[in-house]
Formats: C-alpha cells, sequence, structure tokens
C-alpha cells in the first residue's frame, strides 16, 4: 500500500486476464508475470495495486464493505449496492461459481437478487480461477465480464476495511492497465443522485401464487425502491399474497390495497421524496391500512411519519448484525446493508423506535403506537443470511386480516460497556503517609478491575504507595498528575475509561480541567464512577447548596467568597 503512487506498467507481455488451464510450467509462469495489473485508489490519496479479473474497464464509486462470508451471487445483484465498489472482506471469493439465469415459478432469476449486477466495481483478496458447486455454470470473471463490471484481486482488503472504519466511506476509483486513466476518470459521488429512480422498475407488474387460481388473496402493493427478488418471493410464495409491484414515483394514493409494502433500496432516502408524499397522504386519509418497510422502507416511512435521516459513517452491510427488540429484549443476527439511518430521536408523537443495533445502538426498526404501522432496517427474508426475524412478515399479514392494532409496549435498552483499559488517576501526596485513603480505594480499584480483566493503568507520582507496588498495577506512570501530563498518557495508552474519584482533590480538579478541554471526547474516554457534572456541584459549594435545597432538605447557611472583606460583609 502506498500514498499517491502510479500503476505499474507492464513491458513484457500483453496483459492477460485468463489463468492457463494446463500443467505447463512456463505457461503458469508467463500468465503469472502477464496478468492485467489494476489499483484501487482511494479519495484520501491511497493506493492498493492488485490484478484485474472481470471487465478490464476503469470505473469510480463509493468504496463500501461486506462482511458476509458468503452469497456473493446475491450480494452483486443486490439494487441497493447500486453506484458502490464493494470490498468483500471474506478473504476467498469466486470458489463456488455463478449459478445459471433460469427462472423461478413467479418469474424472478432464482439465483439472483434482481435482474442485472448493480455494483460498479468488486474488490477482493484472492480470486478462485477454478470455481466447484453443482449450480455453476460459469466463473465469476466471465460473469463480470459479460456485465462489464471490472474487479480486483490481490488487494489487503483488512487495510482497505481499516481504513473505512477509522474514516468513513470514501470515495474511490479501479484502474484497470489498459482502460481510462485515473487522471482522465472523474469521481462519482453516487449519494448525490437519486439511485432509488435508476433501480426501479418503469412500469406495473403483478405477482402471485402459482395456486392461486379462484382463491381470494390479500392484495399488498409494494413501491420498488430497489427490492431485492427474495422480498417477493417471500411475499407470493410464504404469505400468498397478490404482490402489485410499482415505480418508486408512481402515485398509489387512489389505488386498492389490502397493505402497503416499502422496499429496500440504495442511497439518500431523502431522494425519493416523491414516495415520502405519497405515504404521507395514505397515513392521513387511510389510517386503518397496514404498512410495512423494509431497509429504505424504513427510512421512508419514518421520513412521511415526520421524522429525520442521516448518513452513518460507514454503514452496515453483512449477515451478521445483532439487533434487539424493544419489546422482548431478545437479540436476532441479522442480514444488512445500508449505509443511513433513521434518527430515533426525532421520532414524533405515537412513534417509538422498535429495533436496535446491539453493536452500535443505531435505529433498526420503527412502529406506530396504535396504528398498524411498523419497518425494520434489515432483511428478515435475508438471501444470503439468517431468516430468523421472518416472522415480521407474518405481523405484516396479520394486520391486513386484522387492522385494528393493538397498543405496543417497548422497553428500554442501552448497549452493555465493556473495557479493555481503565486508566486510574492516584492522589500523588508529597510526602509518606499523606492521602492514605485514597491509596487505599485506588488500590482496590485496581484489583477489581484485574478480577474483571481489565487492563489497569495508573498515574501517581508518588513511589510510597500500595497501587504503585510491583504487581498491582498493569502499568504505572510516575508522572504529576496534572491535565498535561495526564493527556500525553491518555494520548499513548488510548484507555477506554478513566477514574477519577480515587484520587481525592489533586484527581477530581485534574478531570474537570480534562473535560473542558474536551479531552475526554477527543480520545473517546469515558468517565467512570461519579459523573464529571456530580464533581462539579459537589466541589462547587455553592452549586451543591442548590442542589441539597433542590432536594427539599435543611442546610446550613453559607455564601461563598473571594475575599477577607466579602467574609466579613457575609
Amino acid at each position: 500500500m502506498s500514498k499517491n503512487s502510479t500503476p505499474e506498467r507492464m513491458s513484457r507481455f500483453e496483459p492477460s486476464d485468463v489463468k492457463p488451464t494446463g500443467e505447463d510450467p512456463a505457461e503458469l509462469m508467463k500468465w503469472l508475470t502477464s496478468r492485467r495489473k489494476s489499483s484501487l485508489e482511494l479519495v484520501d490519496g491511497t493506493v492498493l495495486q492488485g490484478y484485474s479479473f472481470g471487465a478490464p474497464v476503469s470505473t469510480s464509486g463509493e468504496v463500501v464493505f461486506n462482511t458476509g462470508m458468503v452469497a456473493y451471487p446475491e450480494s452483486l445483484t443486490d439494487p441497493s449496492y447500486a453506484g458502490q465498489i464493494l470490498v468483500i472482506t471474506y478473504p476467498l471469493v469466486g470458489n463456488y461459481g455463478v449459478p445459471s439465469d433460469e427462472l423461478d415459478s413467479i418469474g424472478l432469476p432464482r439465483w439472483f437478487e434482481s435482474h442485472k449486477i448493480h455494483l460498479k466495481a468488486v474488490v477482493i483478496s484472492d480470486y478462485s480461477y477454478e470455481p466447484s458447486h453443482y449450480t455453476s455454470v460459469r466463473s465469476l470473471g466471465d460473469w463480470l465480464v459479460s456485465q462489464g463490471i471490472p474487479g480486483i484481486y490481490g488487494v489487503d482488503t483488512r487495510a482497505v476495511t481499516k481504513i473505512i472504519r477509522e474514516t468513513g466511506s470514501l470515495l474511490g476509483k479501479l484502474v484497470v492497465e489498459g482502460s481510462i486513466s485515473s487522471a482522465s476518470l472523474e469521481m462519482d459521488d453516487p449519494n448525490k443522485r437519486n439511485l432509488s429512480a435508476e433501480v426501479s422498475t418503469k412500469e406495473c407488474r403483478v405477482f402471485e401464487p402459482c395456486d392461486s387460481e379462484g382463491k381470494q388473496l390479500p392484495n399488498v402493493l409494494a413501491v420498488d425502491c430497489g427490492i431485492k427478488n427474495n422480498i417477493i418471493r417471500y411475499m407470493v410464495n410464504h404469505l400468498g399474497v397478490r404482490l402489485k409491484l410499482v415505480p418508486w414515483d408512481y402515485d398509489f394514493t387512489q389505488d386498492e390495497f389490502d397493505g402497503l409494502f416499502l422496499s429496500n433500496g440504495p442511497g439518500d432516502p431523502t431522494m425519493c421524496d416523491k414516495t415520502i408524499e405519497h405515504v404521507k397522504t395514505v397515513m392521513q386519509q387511510r389510517p386503518s391500512t397496514p404498512i410495512f418497510g423494509i431497509c429504505l422502507g424504513n427510512q421512508i416511512l419514518a421520513l412521511a411519519a415526520g421524522a429525520t435521516t442521516y448518513k452513518m459513517k460507514f454503514g452496515n452491510r453483512g449477515m451478521n448484525q445483532p439487533v434487539v427488540d424493544l419489546r422482548t429484549s431478545r437479540c436476532y443476527i441479522t442480514s444488512q446493508n445500508h449505509g443511513f439511518a433513521v434518527d430515533g430521536s426525532s421520532l414524533p408523537e405515537n412513534w417509538m423506535p422498535l429495533m436496535v443495533n446491539a453493536n452500535d445502538s443505531t435505529n433498526e426498526g420503527i412502529i406506530h403506537k396504535i396504528k398498524p404501522w411498523f419497518s425494520v432496517q434489515f432483511h428478515p427474508e435475508a438471501c444470503g443470511g439468517p431468516t430468523d426475524t421472518d416472522f415480521l412478515f407474518k405481523y405484516f399479514l396479520q394486520y391486513i386480516s386484522n387492522p385494528s392494532a393493538t397498543p405496543v409496549t417497548t422497553m428500554p435498552y442501552s448497549i452493555p460497556m465493556t473495557y479493555r483499559k481503565v486508566l486510574v488517576l492516584g492522589s500523588g501526596g508529597l510526602t509518606i503517609g499523606q492521602a492514605g485513603e485514597f491509596d487505599y480505594s485506588g488500590s482496590q480499584a485496581i484489583k477489581a478491575l484485574k478480577e474483571a480483566g481489565i487492563q489497569s493503568i495508573v498515574i501517581n507520582p508518588n513511589i510510597a504507595t500500595v497501587q504503585t507496588s510491583a504487581g498491582m498495577a498493569d502499568r504505572v506512570y510516575f508522572l504529576p498528575v496534572t491535565p498535561e501530563f495526564v493527556t500525553k498518557v491518555i494520548e499513548r495508552e488510548r484507555p477506554d475509561g478513566i477514574f477519577a474519584a480515587w484520587g481525592g482533590q489533586t484527581a477530581l480538579n485534574c478531570a474537570i480541567k480534562l473535560n473542558e478541554m474536551n479531552v475526554f471526547e477527543k480520545y473517546n474516554v469515558k468517565v467512570l464512577g461519579t459523573p464529571i457534572e456530580a464533581i462539579i456541584k459537589t466541589e462547587d459549594r455553592d452549586l451543591f447548596s442548590q442542589v441539597v435545597a433542590a432536594c427539599g432538605e435543611k442546610i446550613a447557611e453559607s455564601a461563598c467568597c473571594d475575599t477577607v472583606d466579602d467574609a466579613v460583609i457575609v
């Protein structure tokens, strides 16, 4: 990996993307030295070299990563990846090839989530040229070539993922040797376009179960903002509904239907302004009509209700995202693919969060307290991925059968914090025996951290203390407990938390100052034990008196003075 480097040019052989199938070592060596070079260039200047597979064309887009171990045919055809360069973190890709384009019983591609590949490019670590699977009819590279999509392998995908996790999703270019140069290739930001308009169906379509003749079926209208085929399959084959699929901007406010479904899709949900307005109208004019949304549909329903959305740092894309149901506190493993989220704190009256992500606390679903309206951010129909939450489709069908929804009760949930390293501020008594009570309490805190398997770091300039004795703390800094030195230790050690209550006045004053300097916020250090606000109120006698008086407790009269003259007046 290098900064501002350019792809190395080949001079010996013509570029080749096809691996020889024979056992001739000379042919293999020739291929190894003549593989077409390619590079992934991020907007921050990072350049990663690799080799081309797929279509030999350069492209640009938003670089994101997916942590799934399988299901690359489904991922590549997921419309939610439109405009993006996908980094697959699992190291081996292409080993089971690509299945055929055969259709299923309702006329959808049996093995894919849409009719074509929607992403801009694929980035992987190790590409398998020799796939083996009973459904495979072609290699991943051949499939990419047939659809004009480039790929690059031989890239350290772990390094790319770490960059994205640190800085957030980045724009980037995949530059292939022999195609348009990096200098001539414009950087494409897909989030500035209405991606749903690009991937949505252009005409209305109707899907019914194969054995639907003569049956009265529930009528569901699905708004296609980039719908995955498996959602349609679940609705039709598992729920047995008649599904009318309409374009993203279709005015469905006057249509007859028993339930409204809002699909997944790519990009910024605010771009789907027409969909949002139509949903608003249905909510106002037909309040008893059930509404169910998935992924982008969760965001559209929230916007229609009056809430807001925001772009996440790097999004959630994978098949192992833990989600907590706020009605039961039960955790489910889910499949997800989204870069935007609902701001749960912006939900209006009578709306509440339904699910929450157990990793990052982002919103994973919303529900109305009384009306039959709800949505989730993940994919309960996951393909591939777990389908533990497919009961949500049945909830939707129950709402259609009985629109009089029962009131919903949820429970508050917060992610349990885990700490790997905690900083303990000592008192730093100037003489032996001074501040013994703080030395004792600090020593007990260190013992508790050790029992919990948490690394302890101590700052205390006094060598004549128990807490600085050999074998107590994992690391000791014999430094003054001042904002300057504590900041340097925090910068070096990067602790998760800090104890300030075991160091007396010296440590408390230091913690207050560090909080004012935003050191804790800068390095993401949580103050454990007594909060900073409580420390300030107890150390300031005037504030302390006000708090005690507010509690209705009696307190001796007092006042704060700065001079002798002020004290005499008091």
